[in-house]
């Protein structure tokens, strides 16, 4: 049976590859730490030496809209297109292609039905950053195929935290029972507290520091019982109107089970809390 030797749960700053690449002298005062800090994450996964990427994010309105935004999808294909014109554009973001790995992909799909996820899928996903920037900090060669997964936090109603939970825990339970000898890391992407065009964007810190503190507290220490008690569809709605992306930090919690984690760390970037954890299986701590 496969191995699942990593899981990671990491924020997705598209303005990341930008500010740490660009002439130092015209760098943000954050740049060299936040690179620092980016490529001691990196090493959580390199050390557990994966042979495919399972890859959660979410599509923020590119490729999927109000009219008709699947709660659950995931990505069939041999290969991915990455990077919208918006993202190269505005954060600088390259155009990539991802390897996708077909036989997982649909392994996995039908795992999930099996478990009553009803996804949907997609023969031509296009990926966005959700995506491209861990792929940016954590693999930067881009070597490895990838099974992407799209989750809906941005377009209500949406799936409640629990069953992000759920989610996790079928995903774990799929890469378990899969047929094979490969090293399998799952990497998704969220948000701590977040405003993005609100009145609470681009303040000296994050809209709800203390949601922030608490919401690391609670993955350092995989307190699923009090995530789960204490996080609503409004109580993330109060911490800024893009917090729902804290619900696949829940989803990665799910896969990697109800642990302490092996790696915490955070920055923060005055608008916002980045935060960056790592939880290994028993027997594949490195």
């Amino acid at each position: 049976m496969a191995k699942l030797v990593a899981t990671l749960a990491t924020t997705h700053h598209p303005f990341y590859l930008k500010a740490t690449t660009m002439p130092v002298e015209q760098q943000m005062p954050q740049a060299a730490e936040w690179k620092r800090k980016i490529e001691a994450y990196r090493e959580t996964l390199t050390k557990a030496k994966p042979d495919i990427l399972v890859m959660i994010g979410a599509d923020h309105f590119h490729q999927f809209f109000l009219d008709n935004y699947p709660q659950f999808l995931i990505g069939k294909a041999p290969r991915y297109d990455a990077t919208f014109y918006n993202e190269e554009r505005e954060f600088s973001i390259p155009k990539y292609v991802l390897e996708g790995h077909e036989d997982l992909s649909n392994f996995m799909h039908q795992g999930l039905l099996d478990r009553d996820f009803d996804f949907a899928f997609s023969n031509e996903l296009k990926i966005d950053h959700s995506i491209i920037c861990p792929i940016i900090t954590v693999r930067p060669d881009n070597d490895l195929p990838v099974v992407p997964i799209y989750a809906n936090i941005f377009a209500p109603p949406l799936p409640s935290p629990k069953r992000f939970y759920q989610l996790g825990r079928a995903i774990r339970e799929i890469i378990d029972e899969y047929p094979s000898d490969k090293r399998i890391a799952a990497i998704g992407s969220g948000h701590l507290s977040l405003e993005l065009g609100g009145p609470r964007m681009f303040k000296e810190t994050g809209p709800d520091p203390e949601f922030d503190r608490q919401a690391i507290e609670w993955l350092r220490n995989g307190d699923i019982e009090a995530i789960l008690e204490n996080v609503t569809h409004e109580s993330l709605a109060a911490s800024g109107n893009a917090t729902a992306g804290f619900m696949e930090f829940i989803l990665m919690l799910g896969i990697a089970g109800p642990e302490e984690a092996d790696y915490v760390d955070s920055l923060d970037l005055f608008h916002t809390m980045e935060a960056y954890f790592t939880w290994y299986p028993e027997g594949e701590k490195v």
